[in-house]
This record gives structure tokens, C-alpha cells and sequence, in this order.
């Protein structure tokens, strides 16, 4: 699939089926997360990968918007790492772009996922921080579930010239 389909096709999906995904594709969806941009190359990210069955159940009941962990078979949890970090603040950006790349690289595998908020809520943070023992100097930012798709919803066309300026405002 080359990128401008898998940018314009992909979707979130919220139910999978009930296969685990492959350990060598697991390695992929890291890769592509690694590849990513980062600010001054600083790469300022850890992952968390997640298959265990009842740590997933665990968060989906822990977290309403982190529903889909229900029947997703793996998780990976993007933090960030501020003992890696070389240019402040960054770190939030830096591992959005990671996420993008890992829910690009699902969709490209024929995969399903869905990006799930953890940053700033502090709750999240805080929630994420204790079910998995993350360190202090480590931020959870995302969670993103992955899995083979129980549904396959349609794209959707989302550009607005209004939100277009050029040149100036």
C-alpha cells in the first residue's frame, strides 16, 4: 500500500478479532515507531508492548476511553522518556509522531488500531504509571490498540479549504 492510501484509507478501529498479532510483526509496528521524527534526533521514547489478556481488560475497565482493549489482542503504550530528551517540551511531539508511524505501519500490515489519549490527563498518566511501574522521569503519552479488524469502517474525506491560509492569515 503506498502512503497516500494508507494516510487516506486508514481509520480508527475499535473492535478486533480474537488472533494475536505475530511477534514479527509486533517488531515492525516498533520499528516504524522508531523511525519516526524527533526534535535534534534526540529519540526520546520507551513502548510498553502489551498481550497479556487480563492487563488489557484491567485498562479497559480502568479508562472509558481505552474501551477497545476489550478485545484487543496487543497494546503499546508510548512514553516519554525525559532523561532522553534534548530539547524541552519535545518529547510530547516526538511521540505523537511515533504513534502516527505505529498506526500507519498497522494499517499498511493490514491491521486495525486506535490511538487512545493518555497525556496530559493526569489520571491517565498517573493510572498507567501505577499498572505498569513506569519511573517518574518517564511520561505514558499514548496507548494504541492494535489488532486483525472486526469491522472495516469507510474512509472519510476530511479536507477543509476554509482551514487553509497562504501566506498569512
Amino acid at each position: 500500500m503506498d502512503v497516500l492510501t494508507a494516510i487516506f484509507t486508514r481509520r480508527s478501529i475499535r473492535s478486533f478479532e480474537e488472533r494475536p498479532v505475530p511477534e514479527d510483526i509486533q517488531e515492525q509496528l516498533l520499528r516504524a515507531a522508531m523511525a519516526a521524527p524527533s526534535a535534534r534526533n534526540a529519540q526520546p521514547w520507551q513502548f510498553v508492548v502489551i498481550d497479556h489478556r487480563a492487563t488489557l481488560m484491567e485498562i479497559a475497565a480502568r479508562f472509558p476511553n481505552a474501551e477497545p482493549a476489550r478485545t484487543a489482542p496487543l497494546g503499546i503504550l508510548v512514553c516519554g522518556d525525559l532523561s532522553l530528551e534534548l530539547s524541552k517540551g519535545y518529547w510530547v511531539i516526538d511521540c505523537a509522531a511515533a504513534a502516527q508511524n505505529i498506526l500507519l505501519a498497522a494499517h499498511g500490515l493490514g491491521l486495525g488500531a486506535v490511538w487512545t489519549g493518555v497525556y496530559p490527563r493526569e489520571n491517565r498518566v498517573e493510572g498507567m504509571r501505577d499498572i505498569f511501574n513506569i519511573p517518574d522521569h518517564v511520561i505514558p503519552h499514548s496507548l494504541i490498540l492494535v489488532g486483525f479488524p472486526a469491522e472495516k469502517p469507510a474512509p472519510v474525506d476530511r479536507f477543509d479549504p476554509t482551514r487553509i491560509h497562504r501566506n498569512r492569515w
